[in-house]
Parts: structure tokens; sequence; C-alpha cells
């Protein structure tokens, strides 16, 4: 049976779904975007700090869960300007340890509300 997840530290959903979803031992997590949940909005700076709320997020979310970045097995990273990937991947890098999750990046022609990057995660206990 699929359980729906939500953490009070993470942003809400700004549609109809779900911050994360489980089932049979796997945790889908939603596209995180660089809101701050205590002010509403996203996070002051560019690519660099917006990457980190989007981590941090992702962070609230998976910790709910009792996951952490070591069991996620792959993610999907979306870039407003593909010129931003270095920067992107330097604070992602950051978050992961060895060995990495499978990773796709897209560059893709806006986000909502303008962000500049999102970020969606799959994963899984490690029995």
């Amino acid at each position: 049976m699929k359980k729906v997840i939500a953490s009070e530290i993470a942003p809400e959903a700004i549609g109809p779904y779900s911050q994360a979803v489980e089932l049979n031992g796997f945790l889908y997590v939603s596209g995180q975007l660089p809101i701050d949940r205590a002010t509403g909005v996203f996070v002051p700076g560019g690519v660099k700090e917006q990457t980190e709320q989007v981590l941090k997020n992702i962070s609230y979310i998976l910790k709910e869960a009792g996951y952490s970045f070591d069991d996620v097995l792959k993610s999907t990273v979306y870039l407003a300007d593909i010129a931003d990937f270095a920067t992107m991947n330097e604070v992602y890098g950051s978050f992961f340890t060895k060995p990495y999750p499978a990773r796709v990046a897209y560059a893709v022609s806006a986000l909502p509300k303008s962000a500049l990057v999102e970020i969606d995660v799959i994963a899984a206990k490690q029995k």
C-alpha cells in the first residue's frame, strides 16, 4: 500500500501532488523547487543558492520518511540554463558521497515559478 510522505519542514506541494510517495521499499520524491518554507519564496541568489535549497528540501523529505542521501538510487536535475551545470554539479556533489546515485540532467525551456533548478529523486531502503 502506498504511503504519502509530508515533511513540515519542506515546502508544501504547489499543485495536486505529494512531496513523496513510498511503496514497496522505494521512495519517490517529487521535483523540489528552491522554496524556503519559512518565507514561502525562493531563496535569494543564483543557481548555487537555489541548488542548495532544493537539496535541503529533498533532505527534509528523505529524513521524514526515514531515508538519507545514501539511499538515493537516481536523481533527475532540470536546469533552466545548461550553462549552470558546473555550478549545480559542485553543490550537488557536496550532498552525495560515493557510490553516487545514477543521474540525468536536462536543460528545459522553463521551470515552475521561473526557478533555475528543480530536482527529483528515487530512493530505496538498503538491506
